[in-house]
């Protein structure tokens, strides 16, 4: 019964960021997901809903002798390889949507390292 609560008020908050956190072509949502075990980062188009550009600790692209997971460390990497594969489709600025989390650890990690590297929000 408490996990199913939690669940449900972290649904509601996500519900409540994503009804003013809205992205364009212009300037494009960036969504994030934490699991337990990796961090996934999309660039969306909400008007058209289409996904522009995406990263993840499950990336292919990333050197391989590095392991990623969910955690700061990993988020920092994946916030900085996010705005590298933004830039690089032509996106300068975005919306950010922490999906329903917290603004502190790792999701700030994330933020700061994808300011750091370029992207504008």
């Amino acid at each position: 019964m408490k996990i199913q609560k939690k669940h449900a008020l972290k649904t509601r908050r996500h519900w409540r960021i994503r009804k003013k956190v809205i992205g364009t072509a212009e300037r494009p949502r960036m969504s994030t997901c934490f699991t337990n075990t990796h961090i996934y980062v999309q660039f969306v188009d909400d008007a058209r809903g289409v996904t522009l550009a995406s990263a993840s600790t499950r990336a292919k692209n990333g050197p391989a002798d590095e392991k990623l997971s969910a955690n700061i460390k990993s988020a920092v990497v994946i916030g900085r390889r996010a705005a590298e594969v933004a830039l690089a489709s032509g996106i300068k600025q975005v919306v950010f949507d922490r999906g329903g989390h917290p603004f502190h650890g790792k999701v700030k990690a994330l933020a700061d390292a994808a300011r750091e590297a370029g992207l504008q929000f």
